[in-house]
């Protein structure tokens, strides 16, 4: 197949080595093609090679693109999801295929247009494994990949499908998930991110900027964990109030074995494929703000009062 990447991130260097690995013609469209080599490398944790592949070119030009491309992986974080459908939208052909790499955040809505002119849009729940860029536009570790996946494609008749291009090119068993809110309502990165930012954002109240840039995960806390545990509990209340069959939303108490606050603090800041990734902060005059707050904030402006302890879910 003809394959573009969109990113050239952690994600987006890992999915472009293995379809270029698998044979496929691959193109990756990012901001900076120039810095993207054409043999692209996944190591593991001992950084030994573990998948490598050569594209056919990296171009920020639209039209090269997406002109002739039989199947998209988008890469990118949520906030840009509806520019990038902006930008597919009008190569779009019936029979398309895009993949939305995790396919939470709502890009089943961004990429709306696309499917009203034929495409199939489909996402994965979770991502393959751990991925971090050693070198930009070269090589990516990938550390912990799954033993199984699950996907969810709009319309629904294509699951089937699309779990065999993600079987083939990623090499990993691939469950069909039977409708895309399974995704869409996954209590993954949407809730796990924003509690953790929560912190750093109460700490802006209080001084305007933050003293230090810490770790994300490793300091993370059992104050974390209780707003975390909290927020997986209303999103269960809601796939039972919900009527559709969401059985593949697993609570992030289960996913993560962490039934208690301290559970889960112990849990977190010792995963292995967590150490050493930093907050996303840059430095300033005084000490440090956080990247893309004007982003963040509306997501993340939780405030203790808005939660009832004893039912454990949000009151508004």
């Amino acid at each position: 197949m003809n394959i573009t990447i969109v990113g050239a991130g952690n994600i987006g260097t890992q999915f472009a080595a293995h379809c270029a690995e698998n044979g496929h013609k691959v193109v990756v469209y990012g901001s900076k093609p120039e810095k993207i080599n054409k043999l692209l490398t996944v190591v593991n944790e001992e950084n030994e090679i573990i998948h490598r592949g050569i594209i056919e070119k990296a171009t920020d030009d639209e039209k090269e693109a997406f002109s002739n491309t039989d199947l998209v992986f988008v890469t990118m974080p949520a906030t840009l999801m509806r520019l990038n459908a902006q930008k597919i939208e009008p190569f779009v052909k019936p029979g398309l295929k895009i993949c939305i790499v995790p396919g939470t955040g709502g890009g089943e809505c961004a990429f709306y247009g696309c499917i009203k002119k034929g495409a199939t849009v489909f996402g994965v729940q979770r991502v393959p494994s751990v991925a971090r860029l050693t070198e930009y536009g070269n090589t990516v570790k990938a550390i912990g990949y799954r033993d199984e996946m699950f996907v969810a494609a709009i319309p629904h008749k294509e699951t089937g499908e699309c779990c065999k291009i993600i079987e083939n090119i990623i090499g990993i068993k691939t469950t069909p998930l039977p409708n895309y809110l399974n995704i869409t309502l996954t209590p993954s990165n949407p809730i796990l991110h924003t509690t953790r930012l929560r912190k750093f954002v109460r700490r802006l109240e209080k001084r305007g900027c933050l003293q230090e840039s810490s770790p994300f995960y490793e300091n993370w806390n059992n104050e974390t964990s209780e707003l975390l545990i909290a927020c997986d509990t209303e999103v269960q209340q809601l796939c039972k109030t919900l009527p559709f069959n969401l059985s593949y939303v697993k609570s992030l108490c289960v996913h993560y074995e962490s039934p208690t606050a301290e559970a889960m603090t112990k849990k977190i800041s010792g995963i292995t494929g967590f150490k050493g990734l930093t907050s996303p902060t840059i430095k300033v005059e005084g000490g440090y703000i956080l990247i893309l707050i004007q982003d963040i904030l509306p997501l993340i402006f939780i405030r203790a009062g808005d939660f009832n302890t004893d039912r454990g879910v949000c009151k508004s």
